[in-house]
């Protein structure tokens, strides 16, 4: 698949769009079957057999937000609120190392009691006494907070766009009070620091479109990401947009579906937009699917997955989503399990931090 580069508009005003559209909208199975075998071989060539570990520590549910999809937000007044202290993550870093892994994620809500210096304290922690890379995902922070963490020795940042469609981004991720949500610049400037920078969609949200998710997919080359996660929209009983998926007609032609299959398709076309990317097989798609959902992302371009070190006592209060998989293993039974189910199907487990080979190229 050919792909332009440039700004968005100069992307999807090209023919690759509509070529996305009909991959996206295929049903049969030949087809399918060659788009797969097209993501796989891009993905072996590009980055390997190996799928690299990282253990994601969720460190904080508060949040500032009123995210229409996410369980955490904060109008949701039903869940019990936690914040772990530097000690609880820095065992689970050293966690991590034991396991053998070579990245840490530290996720939260967007939670302004995470102050700039304790997160600093806590990378500095980390990058002292463990070889780990350390990626942060805490939404949207101010520069001088960025600045600083990547000061103090952050390597990756995360943060979904979660839609390119900007009516349909605004209904579901309300900005604050006099300042405007722009994850595509935030993105952008991450870059600029020398962030290694994620970010990724939701596949079938509410009032989402075959052509939202094709612009989001071109998005992903534009921006040149050099981690995308793709998941299924999983509705939260206690969000607005869990309320609106129930409403929803049950065969809208336009509306994207949140299956498995379409989470799959993109997952293969995010692979072949940005062959370089490091994609993981996310949890989302192992609850939707959870006897094979991580090994069917494996297998249809992902090369990343995220095991939970997140302290059994907290697991339960981040519900971004309800039913979440593995949500009552312990992390040396989610260990075990990760591994076991990347050598059944045939694949190497990544050894070091597995640094991005799209930053590579662009700093050689």
């Amino acid at each position: 698949m050919a792909v332009k580069t440039g700004t968005t508009e100069d992307v999807i005003a090209g023919p690759a769009l509509q070529e996305i559209v009909g991959w996206l909208t295929e049903t049969d199975e030949g087809r399918l079957a060659h788009l797969w075998r097209l993501a796989e071989q891009c993905r072996r060539d590009s980055v390997g057999d190996e799928v690299h570990l990282r253990g994601l520590i969720e460190i904080s549910n508060y949040c500032v937000r009123r995210c229409g999809y996410c369980g955490i937000n904060a109008g949701n007044r039903g869940i019990e609120r936690y914040r772990m202290t530097q000690r609880e993550i820095l065992d689970c870093a050293r966690q991590a190392v034991e396991f053998g892994y070579g990245t840490v994620v530290l996720q939260s809500g967007e939670d302004p009691g995470l102050k700039a210096d304790w997160i600093a304290q806590i990378i500095r922690a980390i990058k002292k006494d463990t070889p780990l890379a350390v990626t942060l995902s805490l939404g949207e922070r101010s520069d001088e907070e960025f600045v600083a963490w990547r000061q103090a020795g952050a390597d990756r940042y995360l943060i979904r766009f979660e839609t390119s469609n900007p009516q349909l981004y605004e209904h579901i991720h309300p900005s604050l009070p006099g300042r405007r949500s722009d994850r595509i610049a935030i993105l952008r400037q991450l870059t600029e620091l020398g962030y290694e920078a994620g970010s990724g969609v939701m596949v079938g949200i509410p009032g989402q479109t075959y052509l939202d998710l094709a612009r989001d997919i071109l998005t992903f080359a534009d921006l040149d990401l050099d981690m995308i996660g793709v998941g299924p929209y999983l509705p939260h009983p206690a969000t607005p947009l869990g309320k609106e998926y129930m409403k929803m007609p049950a065969n809208s032609p336009d509306q994207a579906p949140n299956t498995e299959l379409m989470t799959c398709k993109v997952m293969a076309l995010a692979r072949l937009v940005c062959p370089l990317a490091n994609i993981p097989s996310t949890t989302a798609l192992a609850t939707v699917n959870r006897e094979s959902g991580r090994e069917l992302g494996l297998m249809r371009g992902a090369n990343i997955v995220m095991p939970n070190l997140t302290p059994a006592k907290y697991r339960a209060m981040y519900e971004i989503y309800p039913a979440k998989a593995c949500i009552q293993e312990t992390a040396d039974k989610c260990h075990e399990c990760m591994k076991a189910r990347i050598v059944a199907i045939g694949r190497k487990i990544g050894a070091g931090r597995g640094d991005s080979k799209a930053k590579y190229r662009r700093t050689r």
